[in-house]
């Protein structure tokens, strides 16, 4: 009996002793942050002087070195919102498809509890942000906490937690390493950029730990009352989730000879650059008195002849859905949502190799071709680059045709046409609204043709995105099985 009550008692006393230890933690924490914001709520001199010193120090240091300032302004977006709500909002999805909606649930009240603190304290205190002889960022706002560091702490901390089971043991000390170098480099980056003070950054940073440090404490108490062991947080949130919260868990092989396919990649790159620049030279200085140079001379005097204040907007509008950030922006949403739905790393390789070459290839060839913009007004200025191939309209075939390439094999749902279309609409658009701005010939869009069928059907042969399928891994939503994904989706949003 003696023996059976050890038993019981072991795990209760970890459990205890360990609550001890984190609550402690966390009481210091917010302890911290507490002495923190008193001293600069009474503007204690002590710290004002070092406050200010470290501002103007760093503010001599960096300012002058142009290079440094563009990696410094680089390494803080990961910490601004836009990076973090998408962080949160990807994994929070990515869970509830996986059916892990307690691990959603802690995600969505933590990053919350971020955006609510932040802006409230920094009402509360109205602490100025810092005056430096050479201002190289302007931000709004009050100064205390810093926004950033305390997002950076919440967000990254509370995703290594949900996904740090799915990590093997060996790798755990390093990613806790790697969140805790970034946590650290953005808010050095707020006091290095001048828009911060440095108690600004650690009361952030204290606030941060204090914060997770609760939300994790109470996931704790959640599991006990489920009936499930009190384990330490070097082993994450659930352990016990470990293969639903793993990117990939059933794939063993990205690719079966990865050296092979590098060389395949690397020596179809350079056919597609070279017919690229064939054909490129070709309609740029060599085709003059062919169908091909009167289009190029008739299409766009047409457009430049028919535009208006409304076409000119709408045109603006339609150009934005091939720029930079709108292409990133659909492919950070998609390459996650194809992970979390059919476990594969491939198709994800896939797209992003379409996306990178895409670049590469469009930038090489304009630079090699060099070919003026149209001899019409162009409403979009002067470009850093030449008119051979769109690089808009190349971009935006890319992005559609390869995500219509990885949906249309993987469900027969009649949805799947929706990505056929965009495949066409889209690209037809870009190219309609570059056309009309005068800021490409014909076939410039022709180019970006040659450009999106040689490369995507280059890497469909050697990447294979769909080979999962041929193996045996069958569509993940196909029409039978719709209604009853929507109930389990709907039931694993559901906290408890």
């Amino acid at each position: 009996m003696g023996a059976v009550r050890d038993v019981l008692r072991r795990p209760l006393g970890h459990f205890t002793e360990r609550t001890l230890a984190g609550l402690a933690l966390v009481l210091g924490a917010g302890v911290g942050f507490g002495l923190v914001l008193v001293l600069v709520r009474v503007r204690w001199t002590p710290l004002y002087d070092v406050d200010h010193g470290v501002a103007q120090w760093l503010n001599d240091q960096v300012s002058p070195i142009g290079p440094l300032v563009t990696v410094l302004n680089a390494l803080t977006d990961l910490g601004g919102r836009p990076v973090i709500i998408w962080l949160v909002t990807v994994a929070v999805v990515g869970l509830l498809i996986r059916r892990q909606g307690r691990l959603a649930v802690f995600l969505i009240v933590t990053g919350a509890g971020a955006l609510i603190l932040d802006p409230t304290l920094k009402t509360l205190v109205d602490r100025l942000r810092p005056e430096v002889d050479v201002e190289i960022g302007t931000y709004a706002g009050q100064s205390f906490p810093s926004g950033h560091a305390l997002g950076s702490m919440v967000a990254y901390g509370a995703i290594l937690l949900v996904f740090l089971p799915a990590m093997a043991p060996r790798w755990r000390r390093p990613a806790m390493a790697l969140v805790g170098v970034v946590v650290f480099l953005i808010g050095f980056t707020r006091v290095a950029l001048g828009v911060h003070f440095l108690s600004d950054v650690i009361g952030a940073w204290l606030l941060g730990a204090a914060w997770l440090g609760v939300t994790a404490y109470a996931f704790r108490l959640w599991r006990v009352e489920r009936g499930r062991p009190a384990t330490p947080l070097a082993e994450g949130l659930e352990p016990e989730a470990a293969h639903e919260v793993a990117p990939a868990p059933d794939e063993r092989q990205l690719l079966p000879h990865p050296r092979a396919a590098v060389a395949e990649i690397v020596v179809g790159w350079v056919l597609v650059f070279g017919a690229l620049y064939g054909f490129g030279m070709f309609v740029s200085y060599y085709a003059q008195d062919t169908f091909l140079a009167t289009w190029d001379e008739v299409v766009p005097a047409w457009f430049a002849e028919r535009g208006t204040p409304a076409l000119d907007g709408v045109s603006w509008w339609w150009s934005k859905v091939g720029d930079t950030h709108a292409i990133l922006l659909v492919s950070m949403v998609f390459c996650p949502l194809v992970l979390a739905i059919w476990r594969r790393w491939r198709p994800v390789l896939f797209m992003a190799l379409v996306m990178f070459g895409e670049l590469t290839l469009f930038l090489a060839s304009a630079a090699a071709v060099d070919r003026p913009r149209p001899p019409v007004e162009n409403l979009d200025g002067p470009m850093p680059t030449s008119s051979f191939p769109s690089g808009h309209i190349a971009a935006t075939l890319c992005l559609w045709v390869a995500i219509a390439v990885v949906v249309f094999p993987r469900t027969d749902r009649w949805w799947r046409w929706v990505f056929v279309a965009l495949a066409v609409v889209m690209p037809v658009g870009v190219a309609m609204s570059r056309m009309y701005r005068g800021m490409h010939h014909p076939t410039d869009f022709m180019g970006a043709i040659l450009l999106t069928s040689l490369w995507i059907g280059l890497l469909y042969w050697v990447v294979r995105p769909n080979e999962d399928l041929r193996q045996g891994n069958q569509p993940a939503i196909e029409s039978e099985d719709v209604d009853r994904l929507d109930d389990e989706l709907a039931e694993a949003a559901k906290p408890g």
